[in-house]
């Protein structure tokens, strides 16, 4: 697909502006174009109505042998998919609605997960299982979740949540050829978001996050969604005085903990922005992490913006309430520039 713009930047590196969608789409031409091992499998990948734009005319361009559209049942195509991974294939599952892949756990948990460990690393499972989240538009509770945190959980496993086009090409690219089964997260919320993307096959390093701007009152760590409503809380916020500094964490497990934690060291707050549920989650794990490394240099409470413990609403009004903004960021962050550690209602004296 081509893209509006292009220009030269570096040593023959030449970037085009494509949507996060168009990133994803050319991500696979070029891996299916590159490497016959190279395959994709999973519900509706033909149909712009179940994957958007991010994989149109694909089967056309390499055949419905490599583009298989799967039955309804997503534990069986998953298991294929791991047994293709082990016989040597790089395969591709694609689960156009993240909350059905829960029926694939047994496949992707039990199996791809822990064949390395069992085998002293004589075996890997180079699997990537892309999980689509498609919230909103009033798809209600069973269609709007985004698990990144179940997953993340399990030993074995590798979580990547792309942002930007660039990172959602190379992203892919680089969990193909990882070796180590890598749930691959996209949100559909972001495919009409537009980015420069570099030609070619290129990889973004799974684990490294990407300081996106840099501030020195506060730092707010984002994953997918959540970056472009953290970057527009930041210009917000830099109107008003306060110096943000965005990371867009990009991969959720590993995640860059070096990165995080000397932007928190420089800026002494830290409010993580996530768009699934607060407890037990991703938001979760990076603020415990700060307390047991940098709790020294918190100047004020860690924050989270995250979505309510409630599953999601379908009313279209319910839903503009339930989803964290630009707004919930700038509150949080502005929230921790107002208090400092210790200075909260009702606490005890220094010498009682």
């Amino acid at each position: 697909m081509p893209g509006r713009t292009s220009s030269r930047r570096g040593w023959n590196e030449i970037v085009r502006t494509l949507t996060y969608a168009e990133a994803i789409r050319e991500a696979h031409a070029l891996l299916l174009a590159s490497d016959p091992r190279v395959f994709v499998v999973g519900q509706g990948v033909w149909s712009p109505w179940y994957v958007g734009s991010s994989m149109q005319g694909l089967d056309v361009e390499f055949g419905r042998d490599r583009i298989m559209d799967s039955p309804v049942s997503e534990n069986a195509v998953t298991g294929l998919a791991v047994g293709a991974a082990l016989a040597g294939l790089r395969p591709i599952v694609v689960h156009p609605r993240m909350d059905f892949m829960l029926l694939a756990v047994d496949p992707i948990v039990n199996q791809a997960a822990n064949w390395s460990y069992m085998f002293n690393g004589a075996l890997g499972v180079p699997v990537v299982v892309r999980a689509i989240v498609n919230r909103g538009g009033e798809q209600a509770a069973q269609h709007s979740q985004s698990l990144q945190a179940v997953f993340a959980h399990v030993p074995g496993l590798k979580v990547v949540m792309p942002a930007t086009p660039r990172d959602a090409k190379g992203l892919l690219i680089d969990a193909v050829y990882d070796g180590n089964p890598v749930v691959y997260i996209d949100d559909r919320w972001l495919y009409g978001e537009s980015g420069e993307v570099p030609e070619g096959l290129y990889r973004v390093p799974i684990g490294t996050g990407r300081r996106l701007r840099t501030g020195t009152d506060v730092t707010v760590v984002a994953t997918s969604i959540m970056v472009p409503r953290a970057l527009d809380a930041a210009e917000r916020l830099n109107r008003a005085g306060i110096s943000v500094e965005v990371i867009d964490l990009r991969s959720v497990k590993p995640w860059d903990r070096d990165l995080v934690f000397s932007s928190v060291r420089k800026t002494g707050r830290l409010v993580v922005a996530d768009a699934a549920w607060e407890g037990f989650g991703t938001a979760a794990e990076i603020l415990a992490a700060a307390a047991t490394e940098v709790l020294d240099a918190l100047q004020a409470p860690p924050r989270r913006v995250c979505l309510p413990d409630t599953p999601a609403p379908m009313s279209r009004h319910q839903e503009r309430a339930y989803y964290p903004t630009a707004e919930s960021i700038a509150a949080a962050v502005q929230a921790t520039t107002t208090t400092t550690r210790g200075a909260r209602s009702g606490a005890l004296p220094a010498d009682a």
